[in-house]
């Protein structure tokens, strides 16, 4: 035992000495927490063997905490040149405090961010001295409360089926943790069923039926502050979906629009029958007249004047009119061709008429031939002169008893 403790001893004699006559590197805390957006410095101090030296070499290096984001040099500081070299991610925001005969090399960043989560090495060279504790690491910490977490439902909410719900937050610093609150309608809290899971935002719900049904809480908390979502669960039979729905609102639709054509179609049918019975039945004798215009009577022939355009309320009466229309002026035209007919049989009858005066031109070449023999038998004074003969069976005049 006593053995022991003069070796033990004897290390701490020996550590004690080679401190004081090498260099050593400190910085205070092991972790500096901070909020995002502050100006900030992480202290750094450094003892050399010889308290004057030559040259010291500064140099400050953020390590990444994850291994896909490599190492950077921050800046670098050396005491027999002036200034200090800072590289372009860190150009503006980091500035040496230094201090070498008080072996002081404090770090300053300014506005810091998510960027600035990663370790900080304070690392010291001297010619010569290059024996001891040469560098020192830190971690900063940059808090960010949670934003507000998105609340999504993953998977069918119908009866018997295997849901999630999930909740992340976009950002926060340290990283949020979450948890699920159910509550009924009455916003009452309500247990979760024994083979619900709940791991980092994520809510496993097996078998659901209608006692899942409910409102559901997810709050993300970090040191900072939490923030919450919520979300709405309704549990429906698989007859009840929405897409199912759906699909039956856009049948009725189609059935509708259908029975609409239809409609229509049989409308525009029935109006071109109209029209073409009327053709048949004939036009009422006040709408046209085949007779001719007679002088001094102010009669004229009748036509038929297409209908006037009336204001339309909508495209498919304007159609259905005009097809009317249509069909009334090949009406018209069918008469107008009857109307010809009666012509030509009028023609016709003018023809017998002008025989008829031939035949009368006849009997009057007759009566001359006879009254050509009476003035030879009765009368002997001019031709022109002569009286009128008078029948066999009426006694002669005195005037001519002479």
């Amino acid at each position: 035992m006593a053995t022991e403790r003069k070796i033990f001893a004897l290390s701490i004699l020996c550590i004690v000495v080679q401190a004081a006559v090498c260099l050593q590197v400190n910085i205070p805390q092991k972790t500096y927490e901070y909020a995002r957006g502050d100006n900030i410095t992480i202290p750094c101090k450094f003892t050399p063997k010889n308290p004057t030296n030559g040259l010291v070499v500064i140099t400050w290096t953020a390590k990444s905490i994850t291994p896909d984001q490599p190492d950077e040099i921050v800046l670098t500081s050396y005491s027999t040149v002036p200034g200090v070299d800072v590289t372009d991610t860190y150009e503006g925001r980091a500035i040496l405090e230094e201090d070498i005969p008080a072996g002081k090399a404090n770090l300053r960043l300014l506005s810091i961010g998510l960027q600035d989560n990663m370790d900080f090495e304070c690392h010291i060279l001297i010619p010569g001295d290059d024996k001891g504790v040469l560098a020192a690491t830190t971690r900063l910490i940059v808090l960010v409360a949670p934003s507000p977490p998105l609340c999504k439902v993953q998977g069918l909410a119908e009866y018997g089926q295997n849901i999630n719900l999930t909740c992340v937050s976009a950002e926060g610093s340290p990283t949020p943790t979450y948890s699920w609150q159910r509550r009924d309608v009455t916003n009452a809290p309500r247990p979760q069923d024994g083979r619900t899971t709940d791991k980092n935002g994520l809510l496993s719900l097996f078998n659901v039926s209608t006692e899942t049904s409910g409102y559901y809480i997810c709050t993300s908390t970090n040191k900072i502050r939490s923030a919450t979502c919520n979300v709405t669960l309704s549990v429906m039979p698989p007859s009840m979906n929405l897409g199912y729905t759906a699909g039956i609102a856009g049948g009725v639709v189609a059935a509708i629009l259908l029975l609409i054509l239809i409609i229509c179609c049989c409308r525009r049918r029935r109006n071109k029958n109209k029209g073409q019975e009327d053709y048949e039945m004939g036009a009422p004798d006040d709408e046209f007249s085949d007779k001719e215009p007679q002088e001094g009577r102010g009669e004229e022939v009748r036509s038929v004047e297409p209908p006037r355009n009336a204001e339309r309320r909508n495209e498919r009466d304007y159609d259905d009119r005009r097809s009317d229309y249509d069909d009334r002026r090949s009406d018209v035209d069918d008469r107008r061709s009857d109307y010809t007919d009666r012509r030509s049989d009028y023609t016709d009858r003018r023809s017998d008429y002008d025989a008829r005066d031939n035949n009368a031109d006849r009997r009057d070449r007759y009566d001359d031939r006879r009254d050509r023999d009476y003035k030879d038998d009765r009368y002997d004074g001019p031709y022109d002169d002569r009286p009128p003969r008078v029948p066999a069976n009426k006694p002669v005049r005195k005037d001519y008893d002479d």
